[in-house]
């Protein structure tokens, strides 16, 4: 008798051509990931080959009963680090049936501003820091805390090494490899200053491809979650009280950026930032007030400031940076729980098309 991993890790490349796609979608919370499979006749190796696929968006809080069809484009694909072989991911955005980019939908918005020609000339790189919690299944405390109490003050946990100051590796480097598979520029992990509290980084990355990679990171972190009994939050600030929050910090560059000069250039794109402070932290997710207070490495939600190695700026620029003249700066605002398409296309917005 074949036990279940058996048939789960079945190689179907000796029996059929056939493969599994399993599309992928955002669903009505704007965080909430969805998907579903089918069977392909054969390898795809680009999303123009796919077929358009619809859902019930009835069911995902994004349509009415009376007309709940709800269309998905596939729009990048990713080796399926789950069932392997030629088995793939695809990202998906949606639209009515009769062609319209639906509220949730923030990709296509973000398509139109990384398309625009004075974007695409500036070639724009995305470094994303996603942090998240690990939370313990039925009681959501994070995941190596005592049940109803407190591990010790932070300190020792950040980077840390250790059953006492390490909690959830197994799932953290599953997800690293898995990523690493599925072709997405994971650039490293790390344990965060909460305890049960860890981050990814992916980039660089070019445009739009960052949100998509970025969102297909969280899809297989939360599948990997998933079978290990383990909750997943991106909460900015999941536990109250002298604990860091969770953030997004997004890293980024332009091509004039990046080049001899490169640092006014930096400094004009800030100061544009600035400028529209307020629209970025209202696109910048939910509740990130809990977390922007000006402690715990932050700015106060209601200040922007910029400055050079300073965690406690709205905006980052790095020593290097300053020394060469030239390179990136890290917006540190983006709380964890942040959509990337909205992000990345309103920085690039901001600083490349915007005219104050």
């Amino acid at each position: 008798m074949s036990l279940l991993s058996d048939l789960i890790n079945l190689n179907l490349s000796d029996t059929t051509e056939k493969v599994i796609a399993e599309y992928i979608w955002i669903g009505g919370s704007g965080l909430d990931l969805r998907s579903k499979a089918r069977t392909l006749p054969g390898p795809v190796s680009d999303p123009s080959e796919l077929p358009k696929w619809n859902y019930d968006g009835s069911s995902t809080g994004q349509a009415s009963g009376e007309d709940s069809e709800v269309i998905i484009y596939p729009q990048a694909i990713f080796k399926d680090p789950f069932r392997r072989g030629n088995h793939i991911l695809v990202m998906c955005d949606a639209y009515t049936p009769a062609g319209e980019p639906i509220p949730t939908n923030k990709r296509h918005n973000a398509a139109k501003i990384f398309s625009h020609a004075d974007v695409v000339a500036e070639e724009p790189w995305y470094g994303i820091e996603q942090e998240y919690t690990l939370l313990q299944k039925d009681i959501s405390w994070p995941l190596g805390w005592p049940v109803g109490g407190f591990p010790g003050p932070q300190g020792p946990y950040y980077c840390g090494v250790g059953a006492e100051k390490a909690f959830g590796r197994d799932i953290v480097d599953a997800h690293y490899k898995a990523c690493l598979y599925a072709g997405i520029n994971i650039s490293g992990i790390n344990g965060e200053v909460m305890p049960g509290q860890w981050e990814f980084q992916v980039g660089p990355a070019v445009g739009i491809s960052a949100g998509d990679e970025l969102w297909v990171a969280r899809y297989i972190l939360e599948r990997i979650t998933e079978v290990a009994g383990v909750v997943l939050s991106f909460d900015p600030k999941p536990i109250k009280g002298d604990w860091n929050g969770a953030g997004a910090h997004t890293n980024y560059s332009t091509k004039t950026m990046r080049e001899d000069g490169g640092y006014e250039v930096i400094k004009s794109a800030i100061e544009k930032l600035g400028k529209r402070h307020k629209e970025h932290i209202a696109a910048y997710g939910e509740g990130n007030e809990r977390r922007l207070t000006g402690r715990h490495e932050t700015a106060d939600i209601n200040t922007f400031l910029w400055g050079v190695a300073n965690r406690g700026a709205s905006v980052r620029v790095g020593r290097d940076t300053e020394k060469a003249g030239k390179g990136y700066f890290e917006d540190r605002r983006p709380a964890s729980n942040m959509d990337p398409y909205v992000v990345t296309s309103m920085i690039a917005d901001t600083t490349i098309l915007w005219k104050p």
